[in-house]
């Protein structure tokens, strides 16, 4: 933990601001950010409080926290265009279900000849507090997006499209080795990523608010997170 690691993550979260502007925004020499984040130096409270504003955070998150561990897990912040696709959704509610939802969605896929599906994932979120607190319940929509030329033959009452539409992302690493903290906390990453760069979160009918999608490369499992942007 320190101020100067979690300098350089929160300069690195703002579009990968460099030394230079942040110097320039905040009235202050490259070479003291410089000595900031080799903690050799600390910034006055005024001067504090500026970078809590530049950064949108607290300045316990600023002094306090441990935001180095973001910098390892979570990578290759961006905006990206998602091209349109259909797909099959389907939501559960009980104690695993995201296991239940892609079991299901998994079973469909077969029943379509399609052995490998390409699944995403979300929070469903209509689920009561009985069912949280007392059954220890919660809500997971998984779906199957659709090869190109798929749609045909799936019946028109299950089938769902989603329009092109740009998404902030970012890149989890190992995103099970501590699948809740690490997951929602890329969640609030990227939530601060579009905070920190305008990046307004887009809701409308017809458009998946956030999904999450995992995939397996060089033996080394990943999840990419997308939140729905406006523009």
């Amino acid at each position: 933990m320190g101020f100067g690691k979690n300098l350089q993550y929160l300069r690195k979260l703002h579009n990968g601001m460099t030394q230079e502007a942040l110097a320039e925004k905040m009235g202050v020499t490259r070479q003291t950010v410089s000595r900031w984040e080799l903690d050799t130096a600390y910034p006055e409270m005024e001067k504090a409080v500026e970078l809590c504003a530049v950064f949108g955070c607290t300045l316990d998150n600023l002094f306090r926290e441990d935001l180095s561990f973001c910098d390892q897990a979570y990578s290759s912040f961006r905006l990206e265009t998602v091209r349109p696709f259909y797909y099959i959704q389907y939501p559960v509610i009980s104690r695993e279900p995201e296991e239940d939802a892609k079991a299901v969605i998994r079973r469909k896929a077969a029943a379509y000849g399609e052995p490998v599906p390409e699944i995403i994932g979300w929070d469903f979120p209509f689920v009561s507090q009985q069912q949280q607190n007392v059954f220890h319940m919660h809500g997971y929509t998984a779906a199957w997006i659709l090869p190109d030329g798929a749609a045909s033959a799936v019946g028109a009452e299950e089938l769902l499209f989603q329009p092109e539409q740009r998404y902030a992302a970012v890149t989890i690493r190992n995103p099970f080795c501590a699948p809740f903290a690490v997951i929602p906390n890329g969640y609030k990453a990227l939530m601060s990523y579009m905070q920190m760069n305008g990046i307004a979160h887009c809701e409308k009918d017809g458009v998946i608010s956030c999904f999450e999608k995992e995939y397996l490369r060089d033996d080394v499992w990943y999840m990419d997170v997308y939140i729905a942007a406006e523009g």
